[in-house]
């Protein structure tokens, strides 16, 4: 044998033990995913929660993974669009994924959550806030369906509380996108607003996507509306309070937690000033928080809406998955309803639907092109 053979030979061995190796490794991986708008009107959002994942899989891996395991991410762009949402959790089934953190929009993640209960993927949304989610999961008898986010039903009671003792007798209009999260938003804000003996001057539906709003703000300014409350996210909500602006309806704006982005100011500009919006406690000033943050800013990135409500749903997996000693969805799942979890975003519990036990809402406003916590 020349030379040149015993050479092309070694190294034809060399790559074989090469692939060997790297095979063995992806195998030895576990597979995770996050899920959301990566694209499309609502794509700060999606990375957000791309970034929070990816920040979390770096950590988890950095520090020896899940069982001496390492984390492979793999990102699902569902635009917001049920029909692709759809189609992004049967990609993730092909791709033999354990566990998803998303999706962002209720929309998407309540059809979705169909396609994981049938594969028995476990499933934790950051962001949607629809009741139905759970609510119908625990229905059907589903147990692989959590959220670290709270619900529109906490969300609706606090702004219509809210209206209702600051805005006593003023005319209040109730808007809405006709999505998920959008009209279930709405009509939990109007259950409690009803409830509290008040009722609205105007009930309304628009389309997501539109962006002339005139006819709807000229009704509104001849009916006298003090007050606008908005079930739906920030690109709609941003042109309804500047084109209300230039028209001369002075109505306080009230929406929810979609407006939680540097995004709302960049289209409503100055008339977006005074805008108000409910949301949990700003997790970036936890001490639970501070480390993550840095890392964030290091990078440049500000770590705002769901960025670490993400992070948390894919450190709480890796926690329970240690204590259930595996993979296992439902096996997770039952450690995830006994636990209590230490998180970016503070501990976390679970009740029997897969909501947090603690989940509370705030107010924040919108000032100078900042948003921040009212008293905090």
């Amino acid at each position: 044998m020349s030379k040149l053979t015993k050479s092309l030979l070694g190294a034809a061995a060399g790559i074989a033990l090469a692939l060997a190796a790297n095979g063995a490794a992806a195998q030895n991986e576990i597979v995770i995913a996050v899920a959301g708008p990566i694209t499309g009107q609502y794509a700060s959002f999606g990375e957000q929660m791309k970034r929070g994942a990816e920040m979390a899989v770096a950590e988890i891996n950095a520090a020896g993974g899940v069982m001496g395991r390492k984390l492979k991410l793999e990102v699902g762009d569902d635009a917001c669009d049920p029909k692709q949402a759809v189609a992004v959790a049967n990609s993730f089934v092909g791709k033999k994924v354990n566990f998803v953190a998303g999706h962002f929009c209720s929309s998407s993640s309540i059809p979705s959550s169909e396609v994981y209960a049938e594969a028995g993927i476990l499933q934790i949304t950051p962001a949607s806030t629809n009741p139905k989610l759970t609510d119908d999961a625990a229905t059907k008898g589903w147990k692989h369906v959590f959220r670290t986010c709270g619900r529109d039903d906490q969300q609706g009671t606090t702004a219509a509380n809210y209206i209702v003792d600051k805005f006593k007798g003023k005319k209040v209009a109730i808007l809405h996108d006709k999505s998920a999260y959008g009209k279930g938003l709405a009509d939990e804000m109007k259950k409690q607003f009803n409830k509290r003996g008040a009722t609205e001057a105007m009930y309304e539906a628009y389309n997501q996507g539109d962006k002339d709003f005139a006819a709807l703000v000229s009704k509104m300014k001849a009916a006298g509306i003090d007050v606008i409350y908005v079930g739906g996210y920030h690109t709609e909500a941003g042109l309804i309070i500047r084109q209300s602006r230039e028209q001369g309806l002075g109505a306080q704006m009230i929406s929810g937690d979609a407006l939680v982005t540097d995004e709302f100011w960049k289209i409503a500009g100055p008339a977006g000033q005074g805008t108000l919006m409910t949301f949990d406690s700003d997790p970036r000033k936890l001490a639970s928080a501070k480390d993550a943050v840095a890392k964030f800013k290091a990078q440049n990135y500000d770590p705002e809406g769901y960025t670490l409500y993400t992070y948390a749903a894919i450190q709480v997996f890796a926690k329970a998955a240690v204590e259930a000693g595996g993979l296992k969805a439902a096996d997770i799942a039952t450690k995830m309803r006994a636990g209590n979890y230490d998180t970016v975003i503070g501990k976390l519990r679970f009740d029997a639907k897969g909501d947090r036990h603690d989940a509370q809402y705030v107010f924040y406003s919108w000032k100078d092109g900042k948003y921040a916590e009212i008293g905090g």
